[in-house]
């Protein structure tokens, strides 16, 4: 199975854009919100090189924001990654 990471903050607009896009190829994922926490922040800037939400990774593969996923879907490179086993 794979597994879906994504970084979030509960205002973020491109948060809930990119959760809605997996959610409707009913992707299972686990969602770290680091609004409150620092520390939770300061591993997904760690993993990510970046300090804005959402931060995305499938399997160990960092996708980036809300954009890349939607560009990779618009590139049908997307479905793929998410049938690949972790």
């Amino acid at each position: 199975m794979v597994k879906i990471t994504i970084y979030t903050t509960r205002s973020c607009p491109f948060c809930h854009r990119a959760k809605y896009l997996l959610d409707k190829k009913k992707a299972v994922y686990e969602e770290i919100d680091v609004g409150n926490s620092p520390e939770l922040r300061q591993e997904m800037v760690q993993r990510s090189g970046r300090n804005t939400v959402p931060q995305i990774f499938i399997n160990s593969l960092h996708i980036g924001g809300c954009d890349e996923l939607y560009e990779m879907d618009i590139e049908s490179k997307l479905d793929p990654l998410l049938d690949q086993p972790a």
